[in-house]
């Protein structure tokens, strides 16, 4: 007997997506033209900012926005250690140095309070996750960055429409980066986006993208290509029309999660802030110790059902250990977090059958 299979994202593409993409490459610009400009304006317009400069990937944007806003060898910024290597390799691209610190160990973002204590004189900047789906909480991050004037990054790749106290993702701090990956709320199959109401970041970004051309074969900086295509660009603003659905669909299925576990001991469900919303593009558990969680993700294996621990510690990576100076033990939080979390299937069409052979999944080694 075949085993089920649930994958853990599954991106949601209808035929109007397909049209587009089909009507874009029949109009054969194939590269970064009227779709692309299009896509920027209707992005930025949607996430409540001036500028949209779209890239190949949810990482290319982060690179721009470091390099636009002039990290340079030797300075710090400060990042959570709980998120995806982009976050970190954006700032060593550039010759900065990570610095990591703590996360809040209900909602996995970063914590203000450890922020402010690892600024020092050598310190730039900030870039903030927004873990899975939810923002961080900006207001004291702002105003310590105010106060030591430093730029922040909101590197809002996972938590497309999330709010904080009536302010979309993106659109807080001085710019936002997107990621359209499959396992996004919305996709281009690959592609990102920088968002900014300052016209010198969006020219510099702008130059940057495009190996710093002023006009064809005139360049006056290094640049990179990180032109995204017309037909990546089509099939986003298909998925951008419905990205509101998209979001309420996942809220729902969050709330079936939550009725289906609720009252289980040892688990953590998703914890949402105050004057916030949560997008959920993950659905993360935290359990009571790490062998329980690792032996329920084995059963989910064993069942068809794919999950991820998002994220492993970045600063007990050796790449990261060689290079930040960091070790085990520095971040406890971070650390003790990772070693509990763990993330479960969720996206707009997710069936609530598959959602209660899930949990089903679940109690059937909890209880264990």
């Amino acid at each position: 007997m075949s085993i089920r299979k649930i994958p853990y994202a599954d991106p949601y593409v209808t035929e109007e997506d397909v049209n587009a993409v089909t009507d874009a490459v029949r109009k054969r610009r194939l590269s970064q033209g009227e779709y692309v400009a299009r896509f920027e304006q209707e992005f930025a317009a949607h996430m409540n900012r001036k500028h949209g400069v779209a890239a190949t990937n949810g990482t290319a944007a982060l690179h721009l926005g470091v390099s636009a806003a002039g990290i340079k060898s030797g300075d710090e910024v400060i990042i959570p250690s709980f998120t995806f290597a982009a976050t970190a390799n954006c700032v060593l691209y550039m010759g900065g140095k990570p610095v990591f610190v703590d996360i809040d160990p209900n909602t996995f973002n970063v914590d203000p309070e450890e922020v402010e204590k690892a600024i020092t004189p050598k310190t730039k900047g900030i870039i903030v996750v927004h873990f899975g789906g939810q923002m961080a909480d900006m207001d004291p991050i702002m105003e310590s960055a105010g106060k030591h004037g430093l730029l922040v990054i909101e590197d809002a790749t996972e938590a497309h429409g999330a709010t904080y106290k009536n302010r979309q993702a993106g659109a807080i701090a001085k710019m936002g980066c997107f990621s359209f990956y499959p396992n996004k709320n919305m996709t281009t199959g690959e592609g990102g986006m920088l968002v900014t109401d300052d016209d010198e970041i969006e020219n510099k970004a702008r130059l940057l993208r495009n190996h710093g051309q002023i006009s064809r074969f005139q360049s006056i900086m290094i640049g990179y290509n990180y032109k995204m295509s017309d037909i990546l660009a089509a099939l986003g603003l298909s998925q951008l029309k419905r990205l509101d659905w998209v979001l309420q669909k996942k809220k729902e299925a969050a709330q079936v999660y939550e009725e289906l576990l609720r009252g289980v001991e040892g688990i953590q469900t998703p914890y949402v802030m105050p004057e916030a919303s949560h997008t959920y593009m993950f659905y993360t558990l935290k359990f009571a110790d790490r062998a329980t969680r690792d032996r329920v993700m084995q059963h989910l294996s064993q069942n068809g059902i794919e999950t991820v621990v998002a994220f492993p510690p970045l600063h007990l990576q050796s790449v990261y250990q060689s290079l930040c100076k960091f070790k085990k033990d520095d971040l406890k939080i971070t650390e003790d977090c990772s070693n509990r979390v763990l993330s479960l299937p969720i996206y707009p069409h997710i069936l609530r059958q598959d959602q209660e052979f899930i949990v089903k999944s679940i109690m059937e080694e909890m209880e264990k």
